[in-house]
């Protein structure tokens, strides 16, 4: 392959940010379902947070660069992005690089469908020669087992012959401006030794931090799947301490302080676990371990754990409620924060909404108030009403800290308080003189 000419299939917090280093150095050719996607993508704007608008507005194009490349037109374009929910504009490209969603059923089973629809579009798309990279996060054996015959059937190429594959796990940290894609070390991997040659000389042209091969792409899909697993079981392991120590009348958070000062004590801490890695991709592994005939028991006992931590929550506050003697039915409470992490708009899998309706169904009247996140989404999402500008100051019974935007650090919580009121510190920030309970 002498040229590389790229599409990069699904433009969220994966795809964009890679589509644009990418492009720093390619013709690529960005593609997604979502039409108003596009429309602001091409527009130099980035509703994500995840590209700045001045570094996305630095590489885009105003058509097919691929194109421009093939018909030689004078002024083409040698490197550049172009976005578009055309599966036409994606033809002629010769790496294929799929990064959709990978989301779990309301049984929290593994939905497939994102991974299945993009091969179908690759299978439309993809000729002789060509390389087709999965980053989404799957058990082992998914690209494999699962997408390559849909590109084998839509396409009729014959896989290893025709086409080939590879796997380079996504590492994006959504709203972290620090590990940004080209300062994190990529797992790369392909169905060929040529191929994963072919596959790691790509991303090492980009990645300023390297690149590690795998000996095959089961081992770097199972290298994805466990990261988040591991983070999974560790902080699954500081929630039951936190439930533990609260018995006790014991702050975890200074318990987790006095242990850190040993050397190699793992610096976790209690919360919400939601997202769209950490609290889903446990279910990936598991999933396909029971299908070998093994239940996975420590691995599910985390997600148990890490799955009520919103319910338990809510628990507490009604507890600290009665105990002031705060009637709880028609209480107003105030719930700050609902995106699955601080100083980020992403709500996907965010656990911030246990809190609220288990709050509801104790007859909690519940305002939510995010900076960071957009109230058409959440309702859409959720069904769950949010507002981006701080509530008047008429007092609450009850304020809820959830997640830990900057927004929140400073603000003047006293002036939301009614003569009785609980606050509660789900991620420790708060000043410890001014709350009634914490994590």
């Amino acid at each position: 392959m002498t040229e590389f000419k790229i599409a990069v299939i699904g433009l969220g917090y994966v795809g964009l940010p890679l589509a644009r280093l990418f492009a720093t150095k390619y013709p690529v050719v960005g593609y997604d379902i979502n039409r108003n996607r596009i429309s602001e993508l091409m527009e130099g704007n980035d509703s994500t947070l995840e590209v700045e608008s001045s570094q996305l507005q630095s590489v885009l194009v105003p058509d097919n660069p691929v194109a421009s490349m093939l018909t030689k037109e004078e002024g083409g374009h040698s490197s550049g992005l172009f976005c578009t929910f055309d599966q036409g504009e994606l033809r002629n490209c010769n790496i294929f690089i799929v990064t959709v969603p990978t989301p779990v059923d309301r049984n929290n089973r593994p939905d497939l469908t994102p991974l299945i629809k993009a091969s179908e579009t690759v299978g439309n798309v993809i000729s002789s020669g060509s390389v087709v990279i999965y980053e989404s996060t799957v058990y082992p054996g998914a690209t494999e087992e699962d997408c390559i015959p849909v590109i084998e059937r839509v396409s009729g190429l014959k896989f290893n012959r025709d086409f080939f594959a590879g796997y380079s796990p996504e590492r994006i940290n959504p709203g972290d401006k620090e590990h940004t894609v080209e300062k994190i070390q990529k797992v790369t991997s392909g169905s060929t030794p040529e191929v994963a040659e072919l596959v790691d000389d790509l991303y090492r042209s980009v990645i300023n931090a390297g690149t590690h091969r795998a000996p095959s792409i089961k081992v770097a899909e199972a290298a994805k799947v466990i990261e988040n697993t591991q983070r999974d079981i560790n902080i699954a392991f500081v929630n039951e301490l936190a439930k533990i120590f609260n018995r006790m009348g014991i702050d975890t958070h200074d318990v987790l302080k006095a242990a850190g000062t040993k050397w190699n004590f793992l610096p976790f801490k209690p919360g919400l676990v939601g997202g769209h890695c950490i609290g889903v991709d446990p279910y990936y592994l598991a999933q396909k371990s029971q299908e070998y005939g093994y239940h996975p028991e420590i691995i599910l006992a985390g997600r148990r754990i890490n799955d009520g931590m919103g319910e338990y929550v809510a628990s507490e506050v009604v507890k600290l409620m009665i105990k002031k003697g705060i009637p709880v039915k028609g209480a107003k409470a105030l719930m700050l924060g609902v995106t699955f992490k601080e100083n980020c708009p992403d709500i996907r899998n965010t656990r911030a909404v246990d809190i609220y309706r288990e709050l509801t169904e104790y007859g909690l009247e519940v305002t939510v108030y995010d900076p960071w996140a957009n109230p058409r989404e959440v309702l859409e999402e959720y069904g769950i009403p949010s507002i981006p500008v701080l509530p008047e100051k008429d007092g609450y019974n009850a304020i809820i800290l959830a997640v830990a935007h900057r927004d929140f650090i400073n603000l003047n919580l006293r002036e939301l308080k009614k003569p009785e009121t609980v606050i509660y510190d789900v991620k420790g920030i708060l000043d410890v003189s001014i709350v009634d309970g914490r994590l």
